[in-house]
This record gives C-alpha cells, sequence and structure tokens, in this order.
C-alpha cells in the first residue's frame, strides 16, 4: 500500500514508519522538514499542514491507500486532509486521545463514555465527530499516556531526572491515584495492525498498556529501570492546592484516576501490547536517557525545591 503519514519524524511516526516500511509498505511522509526522515530513502513532502493551501496544492495530485494523521489536534488541522482525499482512500486513521474522556467515577474508561466539552483534548473528538460524518473510511485511537525512546514529553523522564540525581519525588495528593502508561512501540503496531482490518472501520480504539499503576508505584517502577532500589526512593506527598505555581508543571500527569480498557482493541485488531511497566521503563532509560546524556542535564528542581521546602522536607 501507498501511506502518507503526516509527520513521521517525531517519536510515535517514527515508529510507525519504521513497522510499515519493514511490512513493505511504501510510505511518503508529509512535515516540515526540520527533522530527518527514520528511514533513508523514503519519500517526504515538506510543507506547513496548518496551512490549507498548501495542503492542496502540495498533496492534491498524489494518490494514496490510506493515512495517518498522527498530529492533528484541531478539527482544522485535518478538515482540509479529509477534504483532499475523502473519496480516494481505503482508510484514514486518526491519532486521538484518552484525555478526552470525561473524569467519571466509574473506571476503566471505555470507547463509548462520555466525552469532556471543556478537555484540552475537545479538539480530537470535534475531529473524531467530522470524521464520522464525513464518510471517508476512519479509524481513531485513544491513547493515555505514551512513553518510550524520543518521547518528547516529560513523563518517565520528569521520574529519572529526580531519581539519579537522588532528590525526593514530590508526588501530589496521597499518591495512589491509578495513572497508565503504553509504550509507543506497542501503539504504533496497534496502529499499523488496522490497515485491511475492515472490522476497524468507524471504530475507536483505546491503546495502552493491559494494567494501571499508582503514581507511587510509578515513582518506584521508574527506581527499578534506573537501576535503583524502591524501598530507598523517598516520595513526598503535598496538597497541589496550597500552592500556585503559575504557568510552571509540578508534575508530568492529571492528579486525578485516569485510565483506559484496551481489551477491544486487542479482539478486534489481533493486537497485544509486548511492553509491561518495567520492561519498558528500562528501554526509555538505557536506550534514551542515559544516551542522550540527560543525566548530566542541568534540571530545574525550583519547583521541587518550593514544594519540599514548605513541606519541611529540604
Amino acid at each position: 500500500m501507498r501511506i502518507l503519514i503526516m509527520g513521521g519524524t517525531r517519536f510515535i511516526g517514527v515508529y510507525l514508519t519504521n513497522i510499515l516500511v519493514e511490512q513493505g509498505h511504501d510510505v511518503v511522509l508529509f512535515n516540515r522538514g526540520k527533522k530527518p526522515s527514520p528511514v533513508e530513502g523514503i519519500q517526504q513532502i515538506h510543507g506547513d499542514r496548518t496551512d490549507a493551501t498548501q495542503l492542496k496544492e502540495k498533496l492534491t495530485n498524489q494518490h494514496f491507500d490510506a493515512i495517518y494523521d498522527n498530529n492533528g489536534r484541531e478539527l482544522s488541522d485535518t478538515q482540509p486532509l479529509v477534504e483532499i482525499f475523502k473519496d480516494k482512500v481505503q482508510h484514514f486513521v486518526y491519532v486521538s486521545s484518552a484525555g478526552v474522556y470525561l473524569k467519571s467515577d466509574q473506571m476503566p474508561h471505555i470507547e463509548g463514555d462520555t466525552v469532556d466539552p471543556k478537555s484540552r483534548h475537545k479538539g480530537k473528538f470535534e475531529t473524531e465527530s467530522y470524521l464520522e460524518a464525513s464518510g471517508i473510511p476512519w479509524t481513531s485511537v485513544r491513547p493515555t499516556y505514551i512513553y518510550g525512546p524520543q518521547n518528547y514529553n516529560d513523563l518517565e523522564a520528569w521520574f529519572f531526572d529526580r531519581i539519579v540525581n537522588d532528590r525526593p519525588i514530590p508526588i501530589p495528593s496521597h499518591g495512589q491515584h491509578f495513572t497508565q502508561f503504553g509504550h509507543v512501540k506497542d501503539l504504533a503496531r496497534a496502529m499499523a495492525a488496522i490497515l485491511r482490518n475492515s472490522q476497524a472501520v468507524g471504530q475507536i480504539y483505546n491503546i495502552s498498556d493491559t494494567r494501571y499503576v499508582t503514581f507511587d508505584g510509578l515513582a518506584k517502577a521508574c527506581a527499578v529501570a534506573a537501576g535503583k532500589s524502591p524501598d530507598e526512593l523517598k516520595i513526598v506527598h503535598y496538597n497541589p492546592k496550597d500552592f500556585d505555581f503559575g504557568k510552571k508543571k509540578a508534575f508530568p500527569l492529571r492528579a486525578q484516576h485516569f485510565f483506559a480498557d484496551v481489551h477491544k482493541a486487542m479482539e478486534e485488531l489481533n493486537w497485544k501490547p509486548e511492553y509491561d511497566l518495567i520492561s519498558g521503563l528500562k528501554d526509555s532509560f538505557n536506550n534514551d536517557y542515559l544516551p542522550s546524556g540527560r543525566q548530566d542535564a542541568d534540571v530545574d528542581f525550583s519547583v521541587d525545591d518550593e514544594i519540599l521546602s514548605a513541606s519541611g522536607k529540604t
């Protein structure tokens, strides 16, 4: 199949591109051209996807069997793409987010749960609704927290920074909120499994690990991945309402239960995660965090220090 990937040179796109090329597909990337292709020799079309005129100029005469939209955040990002290829592609795969779900007393989130109209990801749900109404053969994936090598969001690295520097780890509230990480390669494998799967058309799939972990448990898992004893980890709990951090982020995860059921994807896509939490975190630590030299970086711990000082833990 000839496949267009929007993006393709960062995180999810790198893994997805490699998998699809290994499967023998003809992969084309559309991006700004600021980063090298993850696979030497594949075609890249350079442009700004937020400019609908550029999209039409550069893509109207192209033919693709499938499209992966990895980086559309707002409906305005994706609508021009759909208008170009509405009657021309076999499958349009969209990366949404489990962050669209409304906070609930019943967990885990399942596909079909109520969404939050005020969510910071509301643009993704608006895009899903548009895709459903558009008539294009579409599928949407809703990951929870994505982690793994080349992660540009400070998730696992936030914990590693504190662990390698032998610092206390400030965790909001009681530390017993459950959350869920999914390895980026497992996400990319699930996305690749959507191709040629007629059952997946018009469907939404949660994609992540099969298990959930508390904030405290996540900190301990990161310690294990970094070769440290979880029993020696110093965790400091605090009430986030006691602080005004301004625009600074004190903790990388939402302070609530946040996890989703992935059995629909496992059953309909014939997919299951390969990474458990510890093996995935070790992958991040050994194949990204250490090689990047981040363990020697000058990290700003000023927010931590404010929390620790107020807690009398300095």
